[in-house]
């Protein structure tokens, strides 16, 4: 029992730190609500967990070989996150226009993962402490147990944008917090240059 306790903490805490994923869930929460910011909490996990299942089955022993996909796979990141930074910086504010806004998809949320260095440390990181002998069964039960946990992870970054979109009622509001959105991913791109 303790193992999958230890499996559910690591989750966790991977989880449910800020990150670009959490990033757009709160930004996603505050300007489409809580049931349009599901699309992107399930994205994210169901990439997430591939990632995941990926690093136990072998991938990792690709990635040690060639470590340069590491490289390849984080400047992606940083470029990605840097253009998300730049759209919400640019965005007006406006809450009714003649183009609607869309939400961040299921597609959407589960590349933000295979893109994010940290999904990328945590995957090869937990199937290391957890499953390094490649065990099948180990591998799946930590797949499982990543899967809620970082879905209720993700979900409280949207539920807790969803709770502040009552108070971005107006343009100036949107774009201030649409601002400070895009400095956190900016922040984080940069971050993953120094890392």
């Amino acid at each position: 029992m303790s193992v999958l306790f230890s499996m559910a903490a690591f989750a966790l805490a991977a989880s449910i730190s800020p990150g670009p994923v959490n990033v757009v869930a709160l930004s996603s929460g505050a300007q489409f609500g809580l049931a349009a910011g599901q699309r992107h909490v399930l994205g994210a996990t169901v990439g997430f967990v591939v990632l995941l299942l990926f690093t136990g089955f072998g991938l990792h022993q690709v990635l040690k070989q060639q470590p340069g996909l590491i490289e390849i796979v984080r400047w992606a990141g940083v470029l990605f996150l840097l253009y998300l930074a730049w759209k919400l910086a640019a965005d007006d504010g406006r809450l009714h226009t003649t183009v609607a806004a869309r939400p961040p998809s299921l597609l959407h949320g589960a590349a933000m993962q295979w893109l994010n260095p940290k999904a990328w440390l945590a995957a090869v990181a937990g199937m290391g402490a957890f499953a390094a002998d490649g065990q099948a069964g180990l591998i799946w039960t930590f797949a499982l147990i990543y899967f809620g946990v970082c879905y209720l992870s993700v979900a409280c970054w949207v539920y807790a944008g969803a709770f502040l979109g009552a108070y971005l009622q107006s343009p100036g509001r949107v774009r201030a917090f649409n601002r400070c959105m895009a400095a956190l991913l900016a922040g984080c791109a940069v971050s993953l240059v120094y890392f």
